[in-house]
């Protein structure tokens, strides 16, 4: 009986070493090739890695930080920092801080901003705003956000520190690229934007 099976272990062909490794290497091959085609799509179609250049988010965000950017449909709120699109008029992008929704009314008195008459709670300035609503935007210095649209501005409120719906008015929500969710780079300041809440 020992024999028979020992007959048929010798019968049965053995796979060659070479087959195995190119087995291998076409399984590896193909995990890495389904990989790379599934991170391309999420970070095409679900997230970005943004830059921020220049100073006017400081002292949140700095120059040359990376952000990961959610490109997923969302309702905008208060206090979430986007990106803004402003390919049509041939800029580059803005980062910026989204300080009221459509509906409502902001207002900038001594160096406050005040959201629907409420002064808003900024824990993320580093000082106080010191520029106002330009006349061009809002003549009497008060301005309602119309429907579908946001008022913006950067952290950084020093004078001539940050282009924001003070200057150029409100933000139309369809030109929101996306959401800031998370920090890349530095590494020393890897993780959240939003530290301030906790």
């Amino acid at each position: 009986m020992e024999q028979e099976n020992s007959l048929e272990q010798l019968e049965q062909p053995k796979k060659e070493p070479q087959a195995e490794n190119a087995a291998s290497l076409y399984e590896w091959m193909e995990a890495a090739i389904f990989s790379l085609v599934a991170v391309t799509l999420v970070f095409t179609f679900l997230f970005r890695v943004v830059g921020v250049d220049g100073r006017s988010m400081m002292t949140t965000l700095h120059d040359q930080d990376r952000l990961i950017l959610s490109s997923l449909p969302y309702t905008p709120h208060q206090g979430d920092i986007v990106v803004i699109n402003r390919v049509d008029q041939g800029l580059e992008p803005l980062v910026k801080r989204i300080i009221a929704v459509e509906g409502q009314t902001v207002q900038i008195m001594d160096g406050n901003v005040l959201v629907d008459g409420e002064i808003l709670q900024e824990p993320y300035l580093y000082t106080q705003t010191e520029e106002g609503i330009s006349e061009t935007v809002a003549p009497d210095g008060i301005i309602t956000v119309p429907e579908g649209c946001v008022f913006v501005m950067g952290d950084n409120r020093k004078q001539g520190c940050s282009l924001d719906s003070r200057f150029i008015g409100c933000i139309r929500e369809q030109d929101i690229i996306g959401k800031a969710v998370f920090r890349l780079w530095p590494l020393e300041s890897f993780g959240g934007v939003y530290d301030y809440f906790e």
